[in-house]
């Protein structure tokens, strides 16, 4: 089922739909989304980095394609965390995966705001938020410093803290928003107030379904009516070069999503309207 070139925006997916490495992965997307977004892993213990024969093949891929790859920074990056060492750390890891794909057709870096492993930001004292705030400006600055690409191309997720807390950060430093709709919902944010707040500087949109206490399933688990009221928000605020992530990890997910999604496609309709 293909949903490419069908929505008034750049419908994609993650690079981790069939069960096999990230160049399978585009070559079974490439003719069903416009967009992928890159899941990049580096540890001791293991790395999904592509290879320089790897980043040549996704840029072919793209050419040939149409496609833009919306890069996922690494999770393990604590551009909050108190510590300035820890900070310099994340900081690189970025730096890294930024000069790695240098050569995609990039559509964002998506990047997360975070203190620490499991550290809880919702207990923080006022405190601790200050000193939270001020280490990720110290971070975004460095990171700003070392890439030439524009703030706007970083966009900072929504997380399961309230992004209120960090906005000041994005608007001072000009980022852009990855509004995760999933997160949203499974964290119980109100979804209407965070469209009307954010939606204009959201660069990227991740959606997905819960089921069993667990998020990044199918969007036939996401509420209907949350689904109905991103899709409003978008007619209402169009872009065609905004992302519409569906942040799901196996073929059936991928399958089921679309099915959604094709109810709110035309495939005789032009990519600046569609049924809603």
């Amino acid at each position: 089922m293909s949903c490419k070139q069908r929505f008034p925006f750049r419908f994609g997916t993650t690079s981790y739909i069939i069960p096999a490495d990230i160049i399978p992965n585009v070559e079974f997307l490439r003719d069903k989304v416009d967009d992928i977004e890159l899941v990049l892993f580096e540890s001791d213990e293991f790395s999904n980095l592509p290879s320089a024969s790897d980043m040549q093949r996704l840029v072919m891929l793209a050419v040939e394609s149409g496609l833009t790859y919306s890069v996922h920074l690494p999770l393990d990056v604590y551009l909050g965390h108190p510590d300035r060492i820890e900070r310099e750390r994340s900081v690189g890891k970025c730096l890294r995966i930024i000069e790695l794909t240098r050569d995609l057709p990039k559509s964002a870096y998506v990047m997360h705001f975070e203190a620490g492993p499991g550290v809880d930001i919702n207990a923080f004292s006022s405190e601790e938020e200050h000193l939270f705030i001020e280490s990720l400006r110290d971070s975004v600055a460095m990171l700003l410093k070392g890439t030439d690409e524009l703030p706007s191309a970083f966009c900072a997720e929504n997380l399961n803290y309230p992004f209120e807390l960090v906005w000041p950060v994005v608007e001072e430093f000009g980022l852009s928003v990855t509004l995760d709709v999933g997160h949203l919902e499974y964290y119980g944010f109100p979804t209407a107030d965070y469209l009307r707040l954010y939606l204009h500087k959201s660069r990227v949109l991740h959606v997905h379904g819960t089921v069993d206490g667990k998020d990044h399933n199918s969007l036939g688990y996401l509420k209907p009516e949350a689904l109905e009221l991103l899709m409003n928000a978008l007619v209402k605020a169009p872009s065609a070069s905004r992302v519409f992530t569906m942040e799901i990890f196996s073929q059936e997910d991928f399958e089921s999503s679309c099915g959604v999604m094709e109810r709110f496609a035309s495939s005789g309709q032009s990519q600046n309207s569609f049924i809603l």
